[in-house]
């Protein structure tokens, strides 16, 4: 029964978590192209270049965080629907040992993670009937930091600088416009909308993440949603949040819109956001074999158009001369010198550490000296230097780290760790906190308090984030599962931008309240 349909599914999963497809390359470069090489957009825009050349070029996955898969399937009447989701999940399982997926599934109970990236839910695998005499596999890896700014409003509505959004277009462009501006960079701009009119709650996010297997350059056949589409796009890029939320010319790089009908009582806009790192593929396959027949969204094999040139990748992060080299551990002094803006490559001993670490060390003494160290929101690729991804090693405690590798390592969403950051600064002495997104009131006077600076590092650049690692020394609280221990890395010249100082100062704070004034010039 289909007997390269599994190889065929892992090639799939393998070539989405690794290369982005041609539409989405397309949209970075012009992004590129549009920002200044020497600001903090053409700066970030570089390295998110770098990354993605660096992950087609090693099929390595281009974030760290692989997402959630979800796969749509069309097959012909009477296919055998059972034996392929057991076959993907058989997939899914496979590609995650291979260390092209994160193991990213983890018992919403007790929080213990299934090491294969299965269980209840997960993969996600939706199937339809169609009159074809083939098979078409789409996927698309959706991570947890550009789920989280998912939203969803219910018309008619009040918004922060927009006013009222009315049960019309109109008041659906204002909806649009503000979950843009309330993402800032946390959901790793420039990102791309699906969007769904109508609907139940459950109904319009699921049709808003379908509108993300459409293509960025398409051009949608109701002229009334084309319209609003091209108006979002021209309007949200006027609002200057830019890459990574430092300020800029690309917020967006697409905007897709579908429509469902409702129920009289409710009018909801669901919003789905997706980073740059659109990882959005599919196949199709021979209905009697399950062998790749064709790819949808890129022209089968070809190797992709490098995003930069190859002396440029070489070169490494694009220096100015004003960065300022810290060697870890780092003293108060140091940090206080900092202000917001300043470029920072740090040098010496970092440690990861996540919602897990956070919850840990609020009522656990840190399993390693923290004073004047660097902690890192990251949730790394890990693998053995065999190759193998060894997800959730049996509960154990203390340090290890002889034959790990990182091989992917970007920065998480910072402000999940907002309730615990300010009281870890306070009681361990750590001088920096590196992740993306930026932090609240809260952490931002606990760095002015104990002088400490948050650095923002660039969102989704793993594998460019990977090569700044030179090894593993340790890793502490494995019990957690790869993504959520704290990894003890020697690094090199690992580039951030200081976006919240000891001084009071926040680039985040910033850039809101500035795209907000341009928000107001938008309500029409």
């Amino acid at each position: 029964m289909l007997p390269a349909f599994f190889d065929s599914i892992v090639a799939l999963i393998t070539r989405t978590s690794t290369d982005l497809p041609p539409d989405v390359r397309a949209a970075m470069s012009h992004a590129v192209g549009a920002e200044e090489a020497a600001t903090r957009a053409g700066q970030a825009l570089n390295i998110i270049a770098q990354n993605i050349d660096q992950a087609a070029s090693c099929e390595a996955p281009i974030c760290q965080d692989t997402g959630m898969p979800t796969f749509e399937v069309k097959v012909p009447v009477g296919a055998n629907q059972i034996w392929m989701r057991a076959r993907i999940r058989e997939a899914i399982a496979e590609v995650t040992t291979r260390g092209k997926l994160r193991p990213n599934s983890v018992d919403s109970i007790t929080g213990e993670n299934s090491g294969d990236n299965l269980g209840p839910g997960m993969p996600i695998v939706h199937f339809e009937q169609w009159e074809q005499p083939d098979v078409e596999v789409k996927l698309i890896l959706k991570g947890g930091g550009c789920e989280n700014t998912n939203t969803q409003y219910a018309l008619p509505a009040d918004l922060d600088h927009l006013g009222r959004a009315d049960r019309s277009l109109e008041g659906v462009r204002k909806c649009i416009l503000h979950a843009v501006w309330k993402a800032q960079g946390k959901g790793c701009s420039p990102g791309a909308l699906g969007v769904c009119i109508g609907g139940d709650r459950t109904a319009g996010y699921l049709h808003a993440k379908e509108q993300l297997f459409r293509t960025l350059d398409d051009v949608n056949p109701d002229p009334r949603l084309a319209e609003l589409e091209a108006s979002v796009m021209n309007e949200a890029n006027q609002l200057s949040i830019g890459p990574m939320g430092f300020s800029g010319q690309t917020s967006l790089i697409g905007c897709k819109i579908g429509v469902l009908n409702r129920l009289p009582a409710c009018y909801f806009v669901s919003v789905a956001y997706d980073c740059w790192a659109f990882r959005r593929l599919g196949v199709r396959l021979d209905a009697t074999s399950g062998a790749i027949t064709s790819w949808l969204y890129r022209e089968g094999t070809t190797p992709s158009a490098p995003m930069l040139a190859p002396e440029l990748v070489a070169a490494g992060f694009p220096r100015t001369g004003r960065e300022v080299s810290l060697q870890a551990p780092i003293t108060e002094e140091q940090v206080r010198s900092l202000e917001v803006g300043d470029i920072v490559l740090i040098s010496g001993r970092m440690f990861t550490g996540r919602d897990a670490v956070h919850s840990y060390l609020m009522t656990h003494e840190p399993p390693v000296d923290l004073r004047g160290g660097v902690l890192y929101h990251c949730g790394p690729v890990a693998v053995k230097e065999t190759g193998q991804a060894l997800a959730v090693p049996k509960p154990q405690s203390g340090e290890g780290g002889s034959g790990w590798k990182i091989t992917a390592a970007g920065p998480t969403t910072s402000i999940r760790e907002e309730p615990y950051q300010a009281e870890v600064i306070k009681r361990y002495g750590i001088r920096a906190i590196i992740g993306k997104g930026g932090m609240g009131a809260r952490t931002l006077a606990g760095l002015q308090e104990s002088g400490a600076v948050y650095l923002n590092a660039i969102g989704g650049a793993a594998q460019f984030y990977a090569r700044c690692i030179e090894r593993v020394e340790g890793v502490s609280l494995l019990e957690f599962g790869t993504p959520e221990a704290m990894w003890h890395l020697q690094v090199r010249d690992f580039p951030a931008i200081v976006t919240m100082d000891a001084h009071g100062n926040s680039l985040h704070k910033t850039v809101e309240a500035q795209s907000g004034e341009i928000l107001d010039t938008l309500k029409r």
